[in-house]
């Protein structure tokens, strides 16, 4: 659930500031009207020396230069290719060849990664396209790495297009039913919290696909209502509400029963993988390596503290355990979700040692050799160069607010290709010699370029220049990092934004109120040197309550990410506890700042933030005057198996804990205001855990407001909700705080 949040703010660049004689707007915030440039979709293509990107609001798919930066040509446009009837696209899938692109049109999400659209064949050289298939909206399409097929979901089934045989259509699977059988697709959990939304592969000859199929008819459903709304509006709910129903597993209760199987494209011959599993087991991933004989399959056992790496044969059906990875507490996430498979090694990403860092193995799972060492975490890896032993890679070296571009050569010698002090992130050629750098830190707007590893920028792409000046003029609020011992002598990370030092509320008050805004997740990250710092990014609504008067503060408690396994993973088998700790902890330190209404000071945060927020009020001392919490979980026993497992195994093993984690165990002991709001369709955090929280709120005599969204899921927008729900924020802080 540390993904949760990211949805509300992934990819959203925003203006901090405005002139001295300019008020930021809640409306012009929630809309994005202070939204930085930045760029969208950018691919490499095979060559490594040009990329691709969509281009004039969604009508063509452009080819440009990495050395320049320049147009070299269009690939795909709807106003020159036959057969097209559309006048925008929303994405695309290009062959292993280039020559053919599957263009995505009419997508409709169906969870947070899922999605249905209505896919067409391009051919490049005659600039004519086909639909995919006639017969209705397909899911997750792939090319065969030979370009002659392509496969898709439809209705849980993988079906296959032979382009060589007029696109004929046929089924691999036929057994798919919603709610019971899914073949090539995740159910809800798998898609959740093992971040995907495909679990099918072609082998590397093109001559079989190898699927997951998941049986979910015996895992428990899940029901909430649907009203006729307006944004969204479902006009089949107009005079009586519907339900949705999905199959969601709960700790402790049966997940799906998911196996490995493989379809022989040539034969049409069907088998099942004979993998020695138990049944409670995952397999988060699999993938064929560049010998069709080798299958990996990637699997986890219900704790979450073991995975195993298998090498099956497609044919034969025959498993060998290639290697296991064992944690006291559980698997990092990036161990499994990362895997990069090379013709005869693999990297794995693992905290065995603290820190999370890359391993070289051949595919015998026999360790090669450490790629990476040293107290700091790899944060994202871009590639490896087989021949040549070249490595591409982000950490947090410099601090562990910040985040630089690093490369290894094949001697081990290490090289920062990003002087920048801040955040730089990378998009890598696929020859890995070129990469587009965006950079920013928490005064500065993303600056895009495109540099090669030997340090040359090529072109700069955005420099989001007019924002950068506005940011420098007088009257802004001020941004700043800091410290804080707390009593149990953890060192903690934060920042501060404060009213500028002659407005009005910082020369007539000599005490401000604060406003504490948090998230506190396991392994998440929000004081970051980064313009995505803040709810909206760039501090925006943070600058927005500065302007009004008060003091936004947020603080990195344990558990969070960034500073070793040892630091994130100490709240293990406790959800809950060290972090409301914590953030009770950084509201002390603020009563004790010359500056600081230590009588007003409040609290909030969405998702686990929200549920951290309820921990905090109610952890027995009453440091916060108000507090707000959006969709938050309230019992651990409401919120999914995987999630809720990985942290906490069982209610069964674990029971004691679940109760001492959960708000609603200690609505009795609520100090201060609270304002809860929650959206009535949220797939994710049920509203049942506010329902009940509010429920035992009542039984134990304490006021406090609550408002639901109708129709709206975990991220609550669609129409002026988002508008909405922040005025309603504002104007709670104002009646409560001032």
């Amino acid at each position: 659930m540390r993904k949760l949040f990211t949805l509300l703010t992934a990819g959203l660049f925003v203006m901090l500031g405005a002139t001295a004689a300019e008020q930021l707007d809640i409306r012009k915030i929630t809309n994005g009207a202070y939204s930085a440039q930045g760029v969208g979709g950018m691919r490499s293509m095979n060559d490594g020396e040009h990329y691709m990107m969509i281009g004039d609001g969604g009508t063509c798919l452009v080819r440009y230069a990495f050395k320049t930066g320049e147009v070299v040509d269009t690939l795909f446009s709807v106003n020159n290719t036959r057969g097209c009837d559309f006048k925008r696209f929303d994405g695309y899938i290009m062959s292993p060849a280039e020559d053919r692109i599957l263009i995505q049109t009419k997508t409709n999400y169906i969870y947070r990664r899922s999605f249905t659209a209505e896919y067409y064949i391009y051919d490049v050289k005659n600039r004519k396209m086909v639909p995919l298939s006639n017969g209705g909206p397909q899911q997750v399409p792939s090319f065969s790495p030979d370009g002659k097929m392509i496969a898709f979901v439809r209705d849980n089934n993988i079906h296959l297009v032979k382009l060589m045989f007029n696109n004929s259509e046929s089924q691999v699977t036929t057994d798919g039913k919603f709610n019971e059988i899914l073949n090539g697709i995740p159910d809800w959990v798998y898609e959740e919290e093992f971040t995907m939304n495909k679990c099918y592969e072609f082998s590397a000859d093109s001559k079989m696909i190898a699927y997951v199929k998941s049986i979910e008819s015996h895992v428990p459903s899940f029901s909430f209502t649907m009203f006729r709304g307006m944004a969204p509006s479902y006009e089949n709910n107009a005079l009586y509400p519907g339900a949705y129903t999905y199959k969601y597993p709960l700790p402790g209760v049966d997940n799906s029963k998911v196996s490995v199987h493989t379809f022989d494209i040539k034969s049409m011959v069907t088998r099942k993988i004979d993998l020695q599993i138990d049944e409670e087991d995952y397999i988060p991933r699999i993938h064929f390596t560049s010998d069709p004989e080798k299958l990996a399959i990637v699997t986890l056992n219900r704790h979450q503290n073991c995975m195993d790496i298998y090498m099956a044969n497609p044919r034969s059906t025959v498993c060998k355990l290639v290697l296991r990875e064992e944690s006291p507490t559980y698997i990092n996430e990036a161990t499994y979700q990362d895997i990069r498979f090379y013709p005869d090694n693999f990297i794995l990403q693992s905290q065995r040692n603290n820190y999370n860092h890359l391993y070289l193995y051949n595919l015998n799972g026999q360790l090669v050799r450490q790629l990476t060492d040293g107290e700091y975490e790899v944060t994202n890896f871009y590639g490896w160069n087989e021949k040549t032993g070249d490595l591409y890679y982000q950490s947090n070296e410099p601090s562990p607010l910040r985040r630089a571009i690093y490369h290894i050569n094949k001697k081990g010698k290490k090289t920062r290709l990003t002087p920048e002090t801040g955040t730089s992130d990378a998009t890598f050629s696929k020859n890995l010699q070129n990469f587009v750098h965006t950079h920013s830190d928490i005064h500065t707007p993303p600056v895009i370029t495109i540099e090669n590893v030997k340090g040359k920028v090529h072109k700069t792409l955005v420099d989001n220049k007019a924002l950068a000046e506005k940011l420098n003029q007088p009257g802004m609020p001020s941004k700043e990092f800091f410290q804080f011992t707390t009593s149990n002598g953890d060192v903690l990370n934060g920042w501060m934004v404060k009213p500028a030092e002659n407005s009005e509320s910082r020369t007539q008050n000599s005490k401000l109120p604060v406003i504490m805004y948090q998230y506190s997740g396991p392994g998440s990250q929000e004081v970051l040197d980064s313009w995505r710092t803040g709810f909206y990014g760039g501090t925006l609504w943070e600058a927005f309550l500065a302007q009004q008067g008060f003091i936004v503060v947020c603080v990195d408690g344990r558990g969070t990410g960034g500073r070793g396994a040892e630091f994130k993973n100490c709240t293990y088998l406790r959800l809950g506890l060290l972090e409301a700790e914590d953030q009770v902890e950084t509201a002390k330190y603020l009563a004790t700042l010359p500056y600081v209404d230590k009588n007003r000071i409040g609290i909030w945060g969405w998702s686990f933030g929200g549920y951290n927020t309820l921990m905090s009020m109610s952890s027995g001392e009453p440091v916060f005057k108000a507090g707000i919490a959006v969709a938050p979980p309230t019992y651990w026993k409401y919120y999914d198996s995987v999630y809720t497992e990985r942290f906490m195994r069982t209610p069964q093993e674990n029971g004691e804990n679940y109760e001492k984690t959960s708000p609603i165990n200690r609505a009795a002991n609520l100090n201060g205001s609270l304002l809860l709001m929650h959206g009535m369709a949220d797939d994710n955090v049920h509203v049942r855990n506010s329902m009940e929280y509010a429920e035992a709120l009542v039984q134990a005599d304490k006021q406090f407001d609550m408002f639901y969204y109708t129709n709206r899921n975990h991220s609550i927008y669609g129409g002026n909700t988002r508008y909405h729900i922040f005025t309603k924020m504002l104007n709670f802080w104002n009646d409560k705080l001032k």
